[in-house]
């Protein structure tokens, strides 16, 4: 697990590329005094991106709880638990949450990027 990435990930890494490309400028990358630590933050517009893997966040096609025993799926229980924190704190102080999947940023990046500009121009 030494290896596994918690930050500037591939798709990441890939989002924030393509948000660059597309103008979009202005973010921060997992400010630490923004509940959650996004993955990329719009502080002035209260716009937080997260990019979250299909494994570690348990989506439902990529996790099968009980397959890999009560370790992983207290721990991916935990995760979730965490994101769903973070996005009502976040929501709370105003802020717009978008969450996509790493696959969903790899599959249709330009999807992403338009859904991130749409957020921003609603809090322009």
């Amino acid at each position: 697990m030494a290896r596994i990435r918690s930050k500037d990930t591939k798709p990441e890494l890939a989002l924030r590329r393509a948000l660059y490309a597309a103008g979009l400028r202005g973010w921060r990358c997992h400010p630490k005094n923004v509940s959650g630590k996004p993955d990329v933050a719009f502080t002035r517009q209260k716009v937080a991106v997260f990019v979250d893997g299909r494994f570690w966040h348990g989506h439902p096609a990529y996790f099968t709880p009980g397959k890999s025993g009560r370790y992983w799926d207290a721990k991916i229980a935990r995760t979730q638990e965490r994101d769903r924190l973070a996005n009502a704190a976040l929501t709370q102080d105003g802020w717009t949450v978008l969450r996509f999947w790493d696959f969903q940023v790899e599959d249709e990046l330009l999807a992403c990027v338009e859904a991130v500009n749409a957020a921003l121009a609603r809090h322009s």
